[in-house]
């Protein structure tokens, strides 16, 4: 693009015609000092030394204002530094003290071009073909804003469908002809913003605050991205400093209405929820979830800090969900898993906690969440054994006694003799659950072993061969 920019910009070399017969010598003299004011500039020019080039520009014009090429060669100049709304407005000057000035209107459509105004630059560009049809600088410029418009066009329409990503591309192609259209930047960099693509989005902004420090959707596009990354007060700061800028900025309006909302919500949840006010906690979590379903990272937390009152309330399954919701926002977001894993150890579904324990120890190796994980691996190896307390049909903290009373009754319940008359396959089920009985009572009878199966350790090598010591004598010792 630099290339193509200094051979569009090339300075003017022809000498100014005299201003007409009626010239004194005092304009003659003016005339010559001006035209060497151009020679120097344009020498400077050459040398690629474009400050200095325009000053000497600047002193030609100066000493001789009505010039049209001195326009021109400033234009040019600037043009080169980057600096295409001056250059513009020279270019501009130029056109309209000369009309059929081909260089001032290539150089006008090719600053409006650079700005972003493509329809204005197709027109400069068709006044070149009008006086010069087989420019082909002009054909190709014309090309290139004919292209602009084209991507214009297809964002447009892709930013209403929320193809954020398409709109990037088509801005990027565009600022390829454009590079200093603040207007395409600021699409892409809230495209980017919009996608959770928060440092570049910010990068692009803070380039264009940098030149511009009032810009309104520089300032708008800052806040939505701290806002994205649940900054929501500093965000708050951004938006309004944009509406200071343009009262009437629809999109940093609604921006800082919702985010002003979802702050009161989600702070008025918190307070219930150290009240310990359950019920109105959850309400307005769940107020605050549908402010703005775009804002990932605070409805992530907002879903776990319902979870977590779900949790409060007992609502296990809900609260599962809830916190399912938030690493579906946030796949990094630790304090969900850790929720979520420890309502499925609640619910006794080990599995799924020792994933989700895994998944919290990959990402933070601390002493803590090791003890988590082998905690929710030693139930879920638990899980997988004989559930003696089940058996039996007591609680884990029963008693010694609670323990035999309830032996005595399972095992009377299950006593072969009280089911001699039954089918075959009755009589083998209840010798089954019979000696299932026994071998709860051998464990749990036993505080050494009761201790081991209580801490999920392996209980093969006691030997759980009932031998003379099998239910029914267990059974017969009691009566």
């Amino acid at each position: 693009m630099a290339a193509a920019a200094a051979a569009e910009a090339e300075c003017d070399v022809v000498m100014a015609a005299p201003d007409g017969p009626g010239e004194t010598d005092s304009d003659e003299e003016a005339r010559r000092e001006a035209e060497a004011f151009k020679e120097q500039g344009n020498a400077y020019y050459a040398k690629k030394d474009y400050n200095e080039a325009f000053n000497y520009y600047t002193k030609a014009i100066d000493t001789c204002p009505n010039n049209a090429s001195y326009y021109g060669n400033r234009a040019a100049t600037l043009m080169m530094l980057g600096r295409f709304r001056e250059a513009l407005e020279d270019a501009q000057q130029s056109v309209r003290l000369d009309d059929s000035f081909v260089r001032g209107h290539l150089r006008e459509g090719k600053c409006h071009l650079s700005l972003g105004n493509a329809m204005a630059a197709s027109r400069c560009f068709q006044r070149v073909l009008e006086l010069d049809h087989k420019n082909t600088q002009a054909q190709q410029e014309l090309k290139n804003a004919t292209t602009v418009l084209e991507y214009e066009k297809i964002a447009e329409v892709d930013f209403e469908k929320r193809d954020f990503r398409k709109v990037v591309f088509c801005m990027d192609r565009a600022l390829e002809f454009a590079p200093a259209c603040h207007r395409f930047k600021i699409l892409k960099a809230e495209c980017l913003a919009l996608l959770g693509r928060y440092p570049e989005a910010q990068s692009v902004a803070s380039d264009i605050l940098r030149m511009d420090s009032t810009n309104a959707d520089a300032l708008y596009v800052r806040g939505l991205c701290l806002y994205y990354e649940d900054c929501i007060e500093k965000a708050v700061q951004f938006f309004v400093q944009a509406l200071r800028m343009a009262p009437d900025h629809e999109k940093a309006c609604l921006a800082c209405r919702n985010a002003k909302a979802l702050k009161a919500k989600k702070e008025d949840g918190n307070k219930a929820f150290k009240k310990g006010n359950y019920k109105l906690a959850y309400e307005l979590y769940t107020e605050a979830l549908g402010i703005d379903p775009n804002n990932i990272k605070t409805n992530a937390k907002l879903y776990c800090n319902r979870g977590t009152v779900n949790s409060k309330l007992r609502k296990l399954e809900e609260a599962i969900d809830d916190c399912t919701n938030a690493v579906k926002l946030d796949d990094t977001y630790i304090k969900a898993y850790l929720r979520r894993a420890q309502c499925y150890m609640d619910t006794e579904q080990y599995e799924d906690a020792v994933r989700d324990y895994e998944k919290v120890y990959q990402t933070e190796k601390t002493k803590e969440h090791k003890q988590l994980l082998k905690n929710a691996q030693v139930e879920l190896k638990k899980s997988k054994r004989k559930d003696y307390y089940k058996i039996l049909g007591v609680n884990k903290n029963a008693s010694e006694d609670e323990i035999k009373k309830a032996y005595r009754k399972r095992a009377l319940m299950h006593h072969p003799d009280r089911h001699s008359g039954a089918s075959a396959e009755v009589q083998k089920e209840e010798e089954k659950k019979f000696k299932e009985v026994g071998e709860a009572f051998t464990i749990l009878s036993d505080p050494k072993k009761k201790a081991r199966y209580d801490s999920g350790q392996d209980l093969e090598e006691d030997g759980l061969n009932m031998g003379a010591s099998g239910p029914g004598n267990f059974f017969f010792q009691f009566g």
